[in-house]
């Protein structure tokens, strides 16, 4: 991860600084603040391998453009594909403004001169590999500029699983490797279309990112006591059965991950020295479970322990 704010450099290297971050790690632009004076910026980049990397920026108000004699000098032709949280307009050469909506997604190829005003915002970025994206995606390469709609077939999709590789990035190599090849067939299930030729293409990735999206939903909300796969389902606009199904595909069942999420949970809080004034029961409570004699019997299965034991061991290692 690399990461660059206004607060890192002094303000009279401030736009040297972002025109070098930005170029060496997502796409080569420049940049005309609307406000030198109050200009401010937070960029953060993670990378899946040298062509595609993941990112967030966050600009004051800001002109910025990618010219012909910029074009020349660098030779890019990797597509940039953007969500911004505020309404901007975006104008290849020769061609009108187009004004984007919040929360849409646009693509633009990088080989073509373009240039964009943005309101103060909060955007995410990836920047992708043409060849490779075009290589599952032929349909790229008829516009340098894609525009997709938020609510288009596979757009939640794919903008949620770039959301979640921004918040817990892959660690090792094949990670990444992996989460790499899902990212690019989400992308291309989006351009193609979303028909079914193409989800048949990339159905290991479309389940395999569908399965990461619902255990951070599961997650998220592992402190109700009713949680259900219904309930999770509902939110991510699927049957509960394909939820099973994802689940069945690496050998658990929804309940089972659960309850070993929960338990994991309510583990790690028991043997944290900053909850000791906490009861048992009210950890167990905390982490979903509305009955305590079912805690107390899977967590001894699960950890060979009580809950008690470990308590009473964290409580020994803080005196």
């Amino acid at each position: 991860m690399q990461r660059l704010s206004t607060y890192d450099v002094p303000a009279r290297d401030r736009l040297s600084y972002l025109h070098d971050f930005v170029a060496r790690h997502v796409a080569g632009l420049r940049f005309k603040p609307a406000d030198s004076d109050t200009f401010a910026f937070d960029l953060a980049a993670y990378f899946l391998d040298e062509r595609t990397t993941v990112g967030t920026a966050c600009y004051s108000a800001v002109l910025g453009q990618r010219p012909k004699d910029l074009l020349a000098v660098d030779g890019r032709q990797d597509y940039l594909m953007t969500i911004h949280t505020a309404d901007y307009e975006v104008a290849m050469e020769g061609k009108s403004p187009l004004v984007i909506k919040a929360g849409d997604i646009t693509l633009v190829n990088e080989g073509e001169a373009m240039a964009f005003a943005l309101p103060a915002t909060l955007l995410k970025v990836v920047s992708l590999d043409e060849a490779r994206l075009a290589a599952i995606a032929p349909r790229v390469r008829m516009h340098a500029l894609h525009h997709i709609p938020a609510e288009a077939a596979g757009a939640s999709l794919l903008t949620g699983y770039a959301d979640l590789l921004r918040a817990a990035s892959p660690e090792t190599d094949t990670g990444r490797r992996l989460a790499g090849s899902h990212l690019y067939d989400l992308a291309a299930l989006v351009i193609q279309g979303a028909g079914a030729d193409a989800a048949e293409q990339v159905r290991p990735s479309l389940g395999a990112a569908r399965l990461e999206l619902v255990k951070t939903d599961i997650l998220r909300h592992l402190a109700d006591p009713e949680l259900g796969v219904a309930d999770v389902a509902r939110r991510h606009g699927v049957t509960p059965r394909y939820i099973q199904r994802l689940f069945g595909q690496e050998g658990l069942t929804f309940s089972e991950f659960l309850r070993d999420a929960r338990l994991d949970a309510a583990y790690n809080a028991l043997g944290s020295a900053g909850s000791r004034a906490a009861t048992v029961s009210a950890i167990a409570f905390d982490a979903g479970f509305g009955d305590l004699s079912h805690f107390n019997r899977v967590f001894r299965q699960r950890f060979g322990a009580t809950p008690r034991d470990i308590r009473a061991a964290t409580l020994r290692r803080c005196q």
